[in-house]
């Protein structure tokens, strides 16, 4: 979930690499603009994306297929792909970044990793694309990630949710019902417990685990702006909707609702625990949905008995139960320098849609735009979550992926103390205020 943030030495290197690398001729930027025949346009645009065909298949092929679709369409148009495993991938775009000669179009991370490159004004606004024909395909709050200081610079391809996946054998058995409000999943959380079945699996060494359940409790009690302000600095982390929900945390673990030792547990530990049936629930992204579906690995059986359901409400608190806590993947950027802009754009606009409409037919991945599920042949829960995320009336994007990286580091560090005990609530929203109010 959490991209690694090194903004700070990020911007700084940028800028030492722009500064030497500034003087680069123009005719070695990408993108290009040939005249031939007259007035025929020939234009190419230099694209370069994280999918190698041998550990990323299927996003491979369906990348390659909308650049041949766009080029039939566009025959004056000419894309040249470059393709590069992840941490080579974020390495080019430094090196091409020092001499100004990033791509016309790219991939891009959200918020601490694309914020140097804007600062070094690398990367170029779309905000005219999502007032234009884009406007409404975004689901609520997928781009919000993606702008800085008002303007947006990438569009998200990919988006991750957080459900609580539940075991419908376990359900079934103890005659459980899916809850629509706190106070039923604290009485399922206290009946499985007496019963001696564990009811949520979480490996909290990860800390971003936790922090799900802290975000959800937090939205729940003081609606999704609180957070959002608290973090920005139009509002405080001493919101009591902030308090209540870090004393929430802790009853929780009073009631031993999560297995033994997960403040010790990585993630993938923690999964094991309900991927073995040793657990009733596990609050995570839809990441993980191949596992519930597709992965030959995981038997059918299991993957037959996993549902889920949306985060319940609290009687007393602001939230909406389609608010989701999430946050988008990976999206596009296009280069401020290009010399072909606007095809750059025209193209970028064509691949986030035909992208929405196949990305999760063909790489099980949910995009981030909405999809028509009335005519897919998907699996059910991939159906159920899309039309879920059809109705959300928020996205919250993780709390981590929202502060800077200092903060971030804090928050982490106090989500852990927090599920261990080691803090109280008050003080726990106390060192976030500290944190934050540093500005890094």
């Amino acid at each position: 979930m959490t991209v690694k943030k090194t903004t700070s030495i990020l911007l700084i290197a940028l800028s030492i690499m722009l500064a030497l690398g500034g003087c680069s001729r123009p005719e070695e930027r990408a993108g290009a603009v040939e005249f031939k025949h007259g007035d025929t346009e020939k234009v190419t645009l230099k694209m370069i994306h994280l999918w190698p065909q041998d550990v990323s298949a299927q996003q491979y092929k369906l990348v390659n297929e909308i650049i041949d679709q766009y080029q039939t369409q566009h025959p004056h148009v000419s894309i040249q792909q470059e393709v590069l495993e992840n941490e080579q991938y974020k390495n080019k775009l430094k090196i091409l970044s020092a001499s100004n000669e990033l791509p016309d179009v790219g991939v891009t991370w959200a918020a601490g990793f694309m914020e140097p490159y804007v600062k070094g004004e690398l990367f170029a606004p779309l905000d005219d694309l999502l007032s234009g024909g884009l406007k409404d395909k975004f689901f609520p709050g997928t781009t919000d990630a993606y702008a800085v200081d008002g303007k947006t610079y990438g569009l998200p391809i990919e988006l991750n949710i957080s459900p609580v996946y539940y075991n419908k054998a376990i359900f079934e058995k103890y005659r459980l019902e899916v809850p629509q409000t706190y106070d039923q999943f604290l009485s399922i959380v206290e009946k499985l417990s007496s019963n001696g079945v564990t009811p949520i699996a979480l490996g909290n060494k990860d800390r971003w685990t936790g922090s799900l359940w802290y975000m959800y409790l937090a939205d729940r009690l003081g609606g999704p702006e609180t957070m959002k302000k608290a973090i920005d600095g139009s509002g405080t982390f001493e919101d009591p909707a902030l308090i209540q929900a870090a004393a929430e945390i802790q009853r929780l673990v009073d009631m031993n609702a999560f297995n033994k030792g997960f403040n010790g547990l990585s993630n993938d530990e923690g999964k094991s625990e309900f991927m073995n049936e040793q657990t009733a629930m596990y609050l995570t992204g839809t990441w993980e949905i191949p596992n519930f579906t597709s992965n030959p690995e995981v038997p059918q059986q299991f993957k037959d008995k996993v549902g889920f359901f949306k985060f319940p409400t609290l009687d007393s608190g602001k939230g909406d139960i389609n608010s989701w806590v999430g946050g988008p993947g990976v999206g596009l950027f296009i280069a401020e320098n290009s010399k072909v802009k606007e095809e750059a754009k025209e193209f970028v606009e064509y691949f986030i849609d035909k992208w929405g409409a196949s990305s999760v037919s063909t790489a099980g991945v949910i995009p981030a735009t909405k999809v028509d599920t009335s005519s897919s042949d998907l699996p059910q829960i991939y159906i159920d979550l899309l039309d879920e995320l059809g109705n959300a009336s928020n996205l919250t994007l993780f709390a981590d992926v929202q502060m800077k990286p200092n903060a971030a580091q804090t928050h982490l560090n106090m989500i852990q103390a927090l599920f261990g005990e080691a803090i109280t609530p008050e003080q726990f929203v106390k060192e976030h205020e500290a944190a934050l109010e540093k500005g890094y």
